[in-house]
């Protein structure tokens, strides 16, 4: 029989899979010892057997009753008794963190009868019906479908006609009558009175728990942070204890280092007489947690030392949930925290100088995506009398946007391609599609802790917390703040790293982490701690990995810039983009040629430009490889529109005029030329074999141009690249006519030009026979954009705005596969044409130059499949560069715990392309 259920007794950390991140993690602190209130926790597999039949486990109920018995003998007290009942809070705990985004139901086991037990004496009689009110309004809307607006509208009207600010100031009487009026509410809105059987009040409650894995914004939080839809979520079900009994109880929540910067210290948030929830949710400002020093001292120092225990024993950020009952102190939560990308590399590097973890390890608690954040601007402006508003710093950065109210506006502003900013008092997980479309969340409630601080620090927004001056009027879309009105769509900078916001847009400058990839060094010359952390996690990345990065670049400027961001190369150079501008007349010549001497005159006309653009890329790229690919596009892409020269036409003979021998003869050439799907038609490879003296004319403008950067003293390191080719037959050809042109300029020029050949693998064709196809070439780049275009059958361009919307909410997708690379597909093509390439020519090069080069998600498959580099746009070099090196610790754990043991990178990389880069630049002290 399976076991569904387990006492936190019997559980631990390593069973996150089966008892969720929350049921683990209370084991694990059971098992240390920490004071933890008794429960138990039913399993994710539970979950699944309810999301895949609709119903739970028959064995569940026997088990639940089982664990819930022993629960009440180990209390001295059972669930709903009379006098003193069993209280019982009921959590989701998914496997992977999903902050506010899933159901709480507490004080489970009151109802008309045990609350007047657990008022028995008057000191508690407003603790009872206080605890009441919780569970009615928690369960009326998590179990039983109530809008929670609309409780949260009648506790207002009842606080408003009482005069009190907010419902810590409520008395008895006012509460019963709130309870009423919930139940009330309850029977209206469903028809169905709230239940009063405790045991049954706990089988909906869990049943809620499990449906609410596969409720909107559950769903919605999973697309976003690409979790797996079918983990299920695991349910606690745990012993109350009560922040809200008086002076000597509260509620808080606390991080052993600042999630926002990843300073050590005590950081958090303490309300007194209060529970968790009113914590978290902000609808009451809270106190540092530095003041419970003050408030209870002994509870204080006990935290400390808790904290300490599971900072140690977990070595990463802990983000801790307790109660306070009458003085003594109850662990409800530990969790590894979520953390600003500025705070992830501070906590990462320190942890690694405090010796809590190796470097390696330091290695794996960052990612691509945090780097990225980092590499944003910031504002230029850092004082002044235009700030309006001033706030908890909950989540860093810089943000600009027009200011909304609610989230269906920020949804539909951004749709519109506007940035806006979400203001709130406070949020809810309703608003979480709000903070996704909104550059910047704003809240005049909450701190640090927080709901929307919480969940914008996951998310990487930028957050404000806590502007206490600042009052939001959401029904008439404004706020007011500092004498000033503030109405809907008015534009605002918000600073998450100052906890300021400031009137109008706010102008930014670089940030100084992209500064010091640019430059080597901080805009003013000091190495500040963001700059430290990142270089030195930046040098184990390239220590550790084995994959090279090199950049997609089309200029010697872009060339050059790609190079100090630490690119050892050139992946993909399109020679398309050398077409443009004022040499597409030269293109035009060739089409319209009427002969092979006209032809000829106008590549001739190409040829030294084409030389000087390699030229001036080869000498930015000395000593590296730069991957040269010849033309690719269809070449009516290089000629007029053909509506807007047939317009034109028209026109001319409209009006009697003759007509233009030009745009007659462009018409005819794009007519002729005119293809119903040219992604599939005459582009790549095929122009090379139809279009006489095209290809020659570009190898050789490459092979000139290694030969005068020869005679210069350089190293150039061209190879050539041939785009989209289906069949071994193709690049035999293409072959031949380019040694035979790399010959014949080795032999004017006095030069030994040696220009490696290769293909690019981007048709599912072409993977199926890379063995066949290896034979020819000296190495393999994967052009995985056309390659998930011609495998999924779809055009880009076509479909992302028509439907990839709709795959994502019905979970065709995770991502899209443009964006990350499509494992299953895609990358097995990939996977057979390494592994048939390598058997047919053990010496093959391997590559990928589309952006999923860029990709951190990707990189690790890259790194998996057993590729030699990644390329990608000069922007995401850093980011290739640490994923890369985040890859090889992944695959191979024994090299995480064991810092010494590292390979040399330069000498792992001596005989391969790009050895002979020098090392980034870092500034001193660093």
């Amino acid at each position: 029989m399976t076991d569904y259920v387990y006492d936190f007794a019997h559980g631990g950390r390593a069973m996150a899979d089966l008892l969720g991140n929350k049921g683990a993690n209370l084991a694990e602190m059971t098992r240390l010892g920490l004071p933890v209130p008794s429960g138990f926790t039913i399993t994710t597999e539970a979950c699944r057997v309810f999301l895949s039949t609709g119903r739970p486990p028959p064995e569940l109920e026997r088990q639940v009753a089982d664990h819930l018995s022993a629960l009440e003998r180990a209390a001295g007290k059972r669930l709903g008794q009379a006098d003193d009942p069993l209280l019982l809070s009921v959590r989701s705990g998914a496997r992977v963190s999903m902050p506010g985004m899933m159901e709480t139901v507490l004080d489970i086991g009151l109802n008309d009868y045990s609350v007047l037990g657990l008022a028995k004496t008057s000191e508690r009689e407003r603790f009872a019906w206080d605890s009441y009110r919780r569970l009615v309004q928690m369960f009326g809307s998590t179990v039983m479908g109530v809008d929670g607006s609309l409780f949260e509208e009648t506790l207002t009207r009842i606080e408003d006609q009482h005069h009190v600010p907010d419902d810590s100031r409520l008395d008895v009487c006012d509460l019963i009558r709130t309870v009423e009026s919930f139940k009330d509410l309850i029977g209206e809105r469903t028809g169905r009175d709230f239940p009063q059987a405790p045991a049954e009040q706990l089988r909906q409650a869990v049943l809620a728990v499990f449906a609410s894995w596969n409720g909107e914004r559950a769903r919605l939080y999973r697309r976003r942070e690409r979790i797996p839809d079918d983990l299920g979520t695991a349910v606690t079900v745990q012993t109350m204890v009560f922040g809200n009994l008086g002076r000597d109880s509260g509620s808080g929540v606390a991080f052993t280092r600042d999630p926002a910067t990843g300073r050590r210290g005590i950081y958090g948030d303490y309300l007194p007489s209060a529970q968790g929830e009113d914590v978290v949710s902000g609808v009451r400002n809270a106190v540092p947690l530095q003041e419970l020093g003050a408030l209870d001292p002994a509870s204080f120092g006990q935290l400390q030392e808790y904290m300490d225990r599971l900072e140690s024993h977990y070595r990463d950020l802990c983000d801790i949930e307790f109660t306070i009952e009458r003085g003594r102190l109850w662990m409800l939560q530990t969790r590894v925290g979520k953390r600003t990308a500025q705070a992830a590399f501070t906590i990462a590097s320190d942890m690694a100088d405090e010796g809590l973890i190796t470097n390696r390890q330091a290695l794996t608690r960052v990612n691509g995506e945090q780097l990225t954040h980092l590499m944003f601007p910031r504002f230029a402006v850092t004082g002044g009398a235009d700030v309006i508003a001033r706030g908890v710093p909950a989540s860093p950065g810089a943000a600009v946007g027009a200011v909304v109210f609610d989230s269906a506006e920020a949804v539909r502003r951004a749709d519109a391609g506007e940035k806006v900013v979400l203001v709130r008092n406070e949020t809810t997980a309703e608003d979480l599609s709000g903070m996704i479309a909104a550059q910047a969340v704003l809240t005049s409630h909450g701190g640090k802790t927080s709901h929307a601080a919480v969940v914008a620090r996951g998310m990487g927004k930028v957050c404000v917390c806590g502007a206490e001056d600042m009052i939001v009027d959401a029904r008439a879309r404004c706020l007011v703040a500092d004498g000033l009105t503030v109405g809907e769509g008015s534009v605002v900078s918000v600073d998450g790293t100052e906890g300021v916001v400031r009137l109008g847009a706010v102008p930014l400058v670089e940030s100084d982490v992209m500064h010091y990839f640019d430059s080597g060094v901080p805009a003013d010359g000091t190495v500040r701690d963001s700059v430290r952390h990142v270089h030195r996690l930046m040098l184990e990345a390239d220590a550790a990995r084995h994959l090279e990065v090199r950049a997609n670049a089309d200029t010697p400027q872009d060339a050059a810039r790609a190079r100090r961001f630490g690119a050892e190369g050139i992946g993909l150079c399109r020679t398309e983009h050398m077409f443009l501008g004022d040499r597409r007349r030269f293109v035009e010549a060739m089409i319209l040629a009427e002969g092979d001497a006209e032809r000829s005159a106008a590549l001739a006309a190409l040829l030294p430009l084409q030389r000087a653009d390699f030229t001036g890329i080869l000498e930015a790229m000395d000593g590296l490889p730069v991957t040269i690919r010849l033309l690719d596009p269809p070449l009516h892409e290089f000629l007029p529109d053909r509506t807007d020269l047939a317009v034109r036409v028209a026109r001319r003979e409209a009006s009697g005029a003759p007509p233009d021998a030009r745009d007659t003869a462009l018409l005819a050439a794009v007519t002729r030329m005119h293809e119903e799907n040219p992604m599939l038609g005459l582009r790549g490879v095929r122009l090379g074999l139809v279009v006489p003296g095209l290809f020659a004319m570009q190898v050789r403008a490459i092979a000139e141009a290694v030969a005068e950067r020869e005679r210069a003293g350089g190293t150039p390191r061209a190879e050539i690249m041939v785009p989209l080719v289906d069949a071994v037959e193709e690049l035999r050809l293409v072959r031949d006519e380019v040694e035979r042109v790399v010959e014949a300029v080795s032999t004017e020029t006095g030069v030994e030009v040696s220009c490696p050949i290769g293909t690019m693998i981007e048709l599912p064709r072409a993977a199926l026979t890379a063995g066949s196809i290896a034979q020819e070439a000296d190495f393999f780049s994967f052009g995985t954009n056309d390659l998930t275009q011609t495998t999924w059958g779809f055009s880009r361009d076509d479909v992302e705005a028509a439907f990839f919307s709709a795959y994502l909410e019905q979970g065709v997708f995770q991502a899209s596969p443009f964006e990350t690379i499509d494992r299953e597909g895609v990358g097995r093509l990939v996977r057979i044409a390494v592994a048939e390439g390598r058997a047919a020519h053990p010496g093959l090069e391997l590559g990928v130059c589309g952006e999923h080069g860029g990709d951190p998600a990707s990189v690790g498959f890259f790194h998996e499949a057993g590729l030699d580099y990644v390329s990608c746009s000069p922007f995401r070099v850093p980011v290739a560069r640490l994923e890369a090196g985040r890859a090889a610790v992944a695959s191979s754990p024994a090299a995480a715990g064991h810092a010494a043991e590292r390979p040399d990178r330069h000498a792992q990389r001596a005989s391969r392309p790009g050895s002979d880069r020098p090392d980034m630049p870092g500034p001193t002290g660093a």
